[in-house]
């Protein structure tokens, strides 16, 4: 049976649906599975979700905790797939660092965690603990697989495929429920049985370029003029809604977007703009969301776990992650289609470049993760995708030499920073940042 270790178990909820997903797979159930942290709090919580899970599973898994970097390689050794699930520095204090100090610079955010200065500063305090992680792979379980969850997705899955020889795709629900839930905001319930769509990109930004109806009519005249219509009316006194920045890129771009509005409100130059500060209530933009969600969920999960901890067995019904998906296909031979992030060679999208980390769809089976040739993009929106690109090679750039000039580069060409701040004060807010995250950042001279 296979062996999972999953790096980042403190992440309770995560690592329970991911290895729940996995008891409940009838080739994974007697898997063993390494659990590793540094937090041994939240560790031994996750110990405790999981093993309720075993039990009542029938308590076929063998589950072992490992604790802190001196125990790291044997919580790896012998993996056959290893998750990555882990938050750097974690809200308090560096999520809060990334939006406090550029605030102080007059520039605002909304998650910050794959973009904008906050995914910068996030992928350059990640890079070198997953470097780490890969060393020991190669040393350990050189033909393990890595499945990563963690954002900045195209910045940290672009290092590793690059920079390690560990075999790795990124993985993310955005391409998941993309048509779904635009069919279902539209109230197109009846066109999302059967439906086919085709979804290309970047992570986050990946493009619903087709989509069409099980008897295969193009659905795309009719989401165009109902999203115009939807968007009409909120911003005419209207009840506004939550994707008025995405159906605002259907009526601008022509196409929607993989990742929900509030992240792409802080994606591009267009939206979060201190000349134009009507533009927020406009479109509904939640500035400062991820530091709000990060404290109700810390509070939610502590409810939750005192609920659920003195269960001795707690149910499991597999659900639609595809980290046990691509473990199935792998050992059972069985193709699985997802939406990965992985390279652009070959070529798969051939109006980016061959260094970019691309989100297309990808079949798996025995032979791993084979991704499928796209084609082209429109150009408007390999344009949107370029001006992401660009920050991530400089990103990976910057973390593979440590070298802070590189830091500034990136911010410099990252599209919302570049567009609100001068060249001297992004210097600025680039120095102070470093200095707040310390330890984190120490390695970057």
């Amino acid at each position: 049976m296979p062996k999972i270790t999953f790096m980042g178990a403190g992440s309770t909820v995560f690592a329970r649906n991911v290895l729940g997903d996995a008891m409940s797979t009838p080739c994974l159930a007697e898997s063993e599975i390494a659990l590793y942290d540094i937090d041994p709090g939240r560790l031994k919580e996750s110990e405790a979700i999981l093993g309720a899970i075993n039990r009542g599973k029938g308590n076929k898994a063998r589950i072992k905790s490992y604790l802190g970097q001196e125990q790291r390689r044997e919580a790896l050794k012998g993996a056959n797939f290893v998750v990555n699930a882990i938050q750097v520095g974690g809200y308090d204090p560096c999520t809060i660092t990334d939006f406090e100090i550029p605030k102080k610079y007059g520039l605002r955010q909304t998650i910050a965690d794959t973009l904008g200065i906050g995914g910068i500063m996030r992928a350059l305090r990640t890079i070198p603990v997953m470097e780490g992680f890969a060393r020991d792979m190669e040393a350990v379980c050189p033909e393990a697989w890595f499945l990563n969850y963690t954002n900045p997705m195209a910045m940290l899955t672009g290092f590793m495929l690059r920079h390690t020889g560990v075999k790795t795709v990124g993985l993310c629900h955005s391409v998941q429920v993309c048509s779904w839930g635009l069919l279902k905001g539209l109230g197109m319930d009846d066109k999302i049985e059967g439906r086919k769509d085709k979804i290309a990109g970047i992570n986050h930004m990946g493009w619903l370029l087709e989509i069409a109806d099980k008897d295969g009519n193009d659905l795309y005249p009719e989401i165009r003029k109902r999203a115009a219509e939807k968007n009409r009316k909120a911003l005419n006194g209207g009840e506004k809604h939550g994707d008025m920045v995405r159906f605002d890129y259907i009526d601008k771009l022509g196409y929607y977007c993989t990742e929900s509005s509030e992240h792409n409100a802080e994606y591009n130059p267009f939206y979060i703009k201190s000349r134009y500060p009507e533009l927020i209530e406009k479109f509904n933009i939640p500035l400062d969301e991820y530091p709000r969600r990060c404290v109700n969920q810390i509070a939610g999960w502590k409810d939750e776990y005192s609920k659920i901890s003195q269960e001795s067995q707690l149910p499991h019904d597999r659900g639609h992650e595809y980290a046990s998906y691509i473990m199935e296909a792998m050992v059972t031979g069985t193709p699985f289609k997802i939406g990965g992030n992985v390279l652009n060679k070959g070529g798969l999208i051939p109006n980016l470049p061959v260094d970019a980390c691309v989100e297309v769809f990808c079949f798996v089976d025995k032979n791993g993760v084979n991704p499928c040739y796209s084609g082209p993009l429109p150009l408007q929106l390999a344009a949107m995708n370029m001006s992401h690109i660009n920050v991530h090679l400089l990103t990976i750039e910057a973390a593979r030499t440590r070298k802070k000039e590189h830091i500034y580069h990136a911010a410099m060409m990252e599209p919302h920073t570049g567009a609100e701040l001068s060249l001297d004060d992004i210097v600025k807010m680039v120095d102070d940042l470093i200095a707040a995250h310390g330890k984190w950042m120490a390695d970057y001279t």
